[in-house]
């Protein structure tokens, strides 16, 4: 974990071998392939070409499911925790909330949490873009995949 803060403009993850090596060879690879199955044609060469585009598409859908995960351990974790810290008629609709608002509300505190919630449930904050912005006291998160 960091010890660095954390807060709207550096939550997101970028994991330097994956967005700056990996997907970079991979986009050039496809690319390259495809202009050589363009340029000589030939079962090889065409056979390349599929095979770059189902490389490039294997390791990115990788990362969407991991994400997709994350957002449903995230989903769950703020479920039980929005349970603990809210009251009444509030409490009662943790269930109105989208995927996306859960996933944004997850950085705030324990305090700014009510509001904010009642904010969403309001349809004054719609998406996590949205609650991102308005969070105070941001609660760093390291984990993420």
């Amino acid at each position: 974990m960091s010890t660095q803060a954390q807060d709207y403009g550096s939550h997101r993850r970028w994991v330097p071998l994956y967005h700056y090596v990996v997907m970079p060879i991979l986009l050039i690879n496809v690319a390259y392939s495809i202009w050589q199955a363009v340029q000589i044609r030939s079962g090889d060469n065409a056979w390349a070409a599929a095979l770059a585009v189902a490389f490039l598409i294997g390791i990115s859908y990788s990362r969407i499911m991991a994400n997709k995960v994350q957002d449903r351990v995230i989903r769950l974790e703020m479920q039980l925790r929005l349970r603990t810290i809210l009251t009444g008629a509030v409490a009662a609709r943790i269930s109105d909330l989208t995927p996306r608002q859960l996933v944004g509300l997850r950085f705030a505190s324990d305090a700014e949490l009510p509001a904010l919630v009642e904010r969403c449930l309001s349809g004054e904050l719609a998406t996590g873009e949205a609650i991102k912005k308005q969070i105070k006291n941001w609660q760093a998160d390291w984990l993420r995949a």
